[in-house]
């Protein structure tokens, strides 16, 4: 799609840098999302992991899919199903600690693979954060040292599918919300698409490349930018043809980090405390959006300033 922000990451070690720090930071005050290209993860550790999750859901999770939702959802239905998603999903914990090894039906080459990219997607994610720290004019390293809470950060990939469906105008595969942790890395099929974000009122295609990463903005930077970056709806269409794989890789807050607005983004600005976002600890946010995950991401945080009074914090130190 013509516009959409794709971000060539060698281009940050040369003469272009400026320019693509602008791509960056125009993405994230307009956009909410942008499509990583030659980021530093090995095509073919990303050819190895695509091939293991699509066997994973054939062997182990089609079968179930077809029988528990397939055959059943959308019997005798004529209107927009809101209460479900046309998805089939696993999760893996990667920090502060793995639960790789308690994942049922995962071979070892599948927990080899997914262990080593996560590495990468770690490693990924820390350099996304301090490039956004620089365009946000504050101090290297503040946004990981936000997250950190007393076990650092915390970090899971969400593997999903979505198959064919026969009837895609009744259901999403994914219905419309925001992200609620921090900043978001997903590995999406190239060949089946269905991710779409909304921008001034319309629905937008991410369009899907192959060995891209498609990154987006989580409600926990909403909330250290103080606005100035946003997250943005989002939802998955389904199709009557393919199965659209999605690694969707969450780089969160740790459950007890204590979330608020960058001072450093707020001493020039004479605001009063209305437009001041809410300071809260990330695990009370997470209870409230777990209930409300479909619904928009403005009364979460109204809701979190009426008891941000009981939040305590400390200066956040990145020396």
């Amino acid at each position: 799609m013509e516009g959409f922000p794709i971000i060539n990451m060698e281009n940050l070690n040369g003469e272009k840098r400026g320019t693509t720090m602008e791509i960056i930071k125009d993405a994230c005050e307009n956009w909410g999302f942008f499509e990583l290209v030659n980021h530093g993860i090995s095509h073919d550790l990303m050819d190895k992991v695509e091939k293991l999750t699509k066997g994973h859901y054939k062997r182990c999770m089609e079968q179930r899919f077809k029988e528990l939702v397939a055959s059943r959802a959308l019997e005798g239905v004529d209107t927009e199903v809101e209460d479900m998603d046309w998805e089939s999903t696993f999760f893996l914990r990667h920090l502060p600690e793995s639960n790789i090894y308690e994942v049922p039906d995962l071979d070892d080459e599948y927990r080899k693979a997914m262990k080593e990219f996560a590495v990468e997607l770690e490693k990924l994610a820390d350099q996304l954060l301090n490039l956004l720290c620089e365009n946000l004019g504050i101090e290297k390293g503040y946004l990981k040292k936000a997250f950190c809470g007393s076990k650092g950060p915390t970090f899971g990939t969400k593997i999903g599918n979505y198959p064919p469906c026969p009837r895609p105008e009744l259901v999403k595969g994914l219905r419309a919300h925001t992200d609620a942790g921090g900043i978001i890395l997903l590995f999406q099929d190239d060949t089946v698409s269905g991710l779409q974000l909304l921008k001034d009122g319309e629905w937008i295609d991410v369009p899907p490349m192959r060995h891209s990463i498609v990154v987006n903005i989580g409600d926990q930077l909403e909330v250290i930018t103080n606005g100035k970056y946003k997250s943005v709806m989002h939802r998955v269409l389904i199709h009557t043809e393919g199965t659209r794989m999605s690694i969707a890789s969450f780089y969160n807050p740790g459950s007890d980090a204590v979330i608020y607005p960058a001072p450093a983004l707020l001493e020039n600005e004479a605001l009063d405390q209305s437009q001041v976002y809410p300071k809260f600890v990330f695990e009370d946010y997470m209870k409230l959006y777990s209930a409300v995950k479909f619904q928009a991401k403005e009364p979460r945080f109204e809701a979190m300033k009426a008891v941000e009074n009981n939040v305590n914090s400390t200066p956040i130190a990145t020396a």
